[in-house]
């Protein structure tokens, strides 16, 4: 490896040598005098990429289109050349300005005060560490006045070459493959969305398809539009331009989306730059409304992330009030009173800090920054929120990171996937989106696979020793969904589904069916004794639990909830009802699910009801009814001394001779081990 460097350096020194007797070549008569015409029309395009590169803002991409075409009739001017590379450097293909910015330095080293520092940009961006470090060094600060670089700048450019070759040396184990053509076209396709499950995916691209159909005078490109692809059992559907209301004229991207892609938030041109919130009612997006001044400001806010259970937003501004420098990432309880908090320092620093996801599992939070150790540009970093602080940012490391811009950067709820956009060479065209997949740790190697069981043997025993398994890291998080339905015509319905913290009787969250589909999903980060509450007008409620301790790894339960009507006879089981082992006490988590009971016969004043207890086969039977018996007048007196009527309730046990799952598994009896009520009048 080191002879092969050698062998580079020295080829590169020889062409240096080779370069200074190079010289620049004018786009003028006494040169080109035998292609008059192509002259003409050379200088033609010159002219237009001068006034598009010389205007204020530069319009480099526009430059580029007419500079590209000159050059290639004259591909040995040192003006041209240099002003290719800079173009390029303030576009989106920043890679490509390495070979035209070497190309002016061979043409004329000494032609421009600026050429060490554009070069060893180009340099930095194509990962050449050691050369960028080195062009860094040879930059002169005083000419960077008028192309916005100082000392600093040049001081910190170093820094994130030394970060990336730490880290390039030590890559970590990912697939990144491109998403495919029926999400990515050959326009730019970035900012991804999705829901926690990956089963839908919301972004943003610059495609001539545009609702407005119109392009920006800046870029040249086509304005912004949101786009939606499903996946199917065969993959990501072909994408869909979701058309009015999210998409006008104007350009509409793509910020955050809900765990379960009800809710949207969308970015749009306004007062600065400003977040708008979308919902999903059936098939149809509503149209996006402000989020208000508590979040919106004069300055420019860009991108937003919902917490899992609704309630916060984490959002990114640049407005200068509390602010640490550049943009910066603020939390705010969305329905509260009080205003943005800033995350402070250990999350913020002096550069811009952009592109904030939090992850469902609650604490999780990934984020791209210009500080922290990045590599160039914009990195992707990730803090976890314990013990009431933030962990030190962490670089995702190479090659998800890159020395260009690695932004919006999103994860599935099981951590196995994530989705951000990037330009590489084999792509469909412009930026495109990409998947990553983690591979976890490297499996350590084997000396030997076998072992010699007895070796004294002159043919010795062997047996073979299998690898063990490579555990992969995944989220701490329940991904629980599924669909609501009427039980008798299993028509889907649109209800309100709670997420109880059992323990604290508090609803935590408030999330709803989707009003044409009935599909539900909720995120539960483990440590946590949930209650799950299903309910709707004019149905018996439905609960479920899911206790969840600290550390459970990442699971995904599906459970189709068929609500039922208020009618003699109904039987509806009380999944949140809690007592001590082998006995009739009630513990203190059954306060909600015993509240909702309570709630239900004060609203329903003719409603009367058996209380039940069931048991599983284990044990004797006549201990078994007596111990469901007294559970089930457990939830009875609960309901006396809150005031309702002796005559509306009833109790029985039936210990093990009602069950609802086969007794054989550990599944059928704990569902067997219940507690129940049924409708006896209304």
């Amino acid at each position: 490896m080191r002879l092969a460097f050698r062998f580079l350096s020295t080829c590169g020194a020889l062409l240096l040598a080779a370069a200074v007797h190079a010289q620049s070549v004018e786009f003028s008569k006494d040169r080109f005098g035998s292609d008059k015409e192509g002259l003409k029309n050379a200088q033609r395009e010159l002219k237009l990429g001068d006034e598009a590169y010389e205007s204020d803002p530069g319009r480099y991409e526009v430059a580029l289109q007419h500079y590209l075409v000159a050059q290639k009739f004259n591909p040995d001017n040192f003006r041209l050349n240099l002003r290719i590379g800079d173009s390029y450097l303030h576009s989106e293909y920043k890679s490509r300005a390495l070979p035209y910015l070497q190309k002016a330095y061979q043409l004329n080293p000494t032609g421009d005060p600026r050429i060490h520092y554009l070069l060893a940009d180009g340099l930095h961006l194509n990962a050449k560490w050691d050369e960028a470090i080195a062009e860094y060094k040879a930059a002169q600060p005083s000419a960077g006045k008028a192309a916005g670089y100082d000392q600093g700048d040049i001081t910190k450019k170093i820094h994130e070459c030394e970060n990336g070759r730490k880290l390039m040396q030590k890559p970590v184990r990912v697939f990144i493959d491109n998403i495919g053509a029926t999400i990515n076209s050959p326009y730019p396709e970035y900012s991804p969305v999705i829901t926690a499950d990956e089963s839908v995916i919301l972004f943003t691209s610059r495609r001539d398809n545009s609702s407005g159909g119109l392009s920006d005078p800046q870029t040249g490109g086509f304005f912004e539009d949101v786009y939606q692809s499903t996946r199917s059992a065969r993959g990501w559907n072909p994408a869909t331009n979701l058309g009015a209301p999210i998409n006008t004229e104007g350009h509409d991207a793509t910020v955050g989306l809900s765990p379960d892609g009800q809710r949207m938030l969308v970015y749009v041109e306004d007062n600065g730059g400003d977040l708008n919130q979308a919902e999903l009612r059936g098939a149809k997006w509503g149209k996006p409304q402000k989020l208000g001044s508590r979040i919106n400001s004069n300055a420019h806010e860009s991108s937003a992330s919902y917490s899992p259970d609704g309630r916060f937003l984490f959002f990114v501004s640049d407005k200068k009030e509390d602010g640490l420098g550049g943009r910066d990432i603020y939390r705010i309880e969305i329905e509260g009173k009080g205003k943005a908090q800033n995350l402070g320092s250990v999350i913020n620093t002096p550069y811009g800090e952009e592109g904030v996801f939090m992850h469902p599992d609650g604490k999780t939070m990934y984020f791209s920054s210009e500080g922290h150790n990045s590599m160039g540009g914009y990195d992707i970093f990730k803090s976890v929120f314990e013990n009431g602080r933030w962990s030190v940012p962490e670089n995702l490391g190479w090659p998800i990171n890159t020395p260009d811009d690695d932004v919006f950067f999103v994860i599935s709820a099981s951590g196995r996937h994530g989705y951000y956009s990037s330009f590489r060479d084999a792509g469909e065209g412009s930026k495109d989106i990409y998947q990553v997949t983690f591979l976890g740790p490297e499996k350590q190697p084997l000396l030997s696979q076998e072992d010699q069981l007895l070796a004294s043997r002159a043919q010795p025993v062997k047996e073979t020793l299998l690898a063990p398994p490579v555990a992969i890291a995944t989220a701490q998080v329940t991904i629980l969904k599924g669909v609501v339905t009427d039980e008798a015509s299993k028509q889907p319905l649109e209800a309100t589904i709670d997420v109880v913290d059992n323990s604290r009787n508090a609803i935590i969250a408030s999330f709803r069916s989707n009003a044409q589909s009935g599909r539900y999903l909720v995120s539960l980060p483990s440590g946590i004794n949930y209650g799950i509450v299903v309910r709707q007008e004019g149905y018996l409620f439905h609960s479920e639990n899911f206790d969840l301790p600290e550390g459970a790894a990442y699971a995904q339960v599906t459970k189709d909830i068929a609500l039922k009507k208020l009618d003699v006879g109904v039987k509806v089981v009380l999944n949140n009802i809690f007592f001590d082992f082998d006995k009739a006490t009630l513990r203190k988590e059954s306060t909600a699910e015993l509240e909702r009971l309570q709630k239900l016969l004060a609203e329903t004043p003719n409603l009367r009801l058996e209380i039940s207890g069931h048991t599983d086969n284990v044990g004797q039977s006549a201990y078994n009814k007596d111990l469901s018996q007294r559970r089930a007048k457990a939830v009875v007196d609960y309901l006396l001394q809150k005031g309702v009527a002796q005559g509306r309730l009833s109790f029985a046990g039936y210990g093990d001779t009602q069950p609802v799952a086969p007794n054989s598994t550990k599944g059928g009896r704990q569902l067997n081990r219940r507690t129940e009520f049924k409708v006896t009048g209304k």
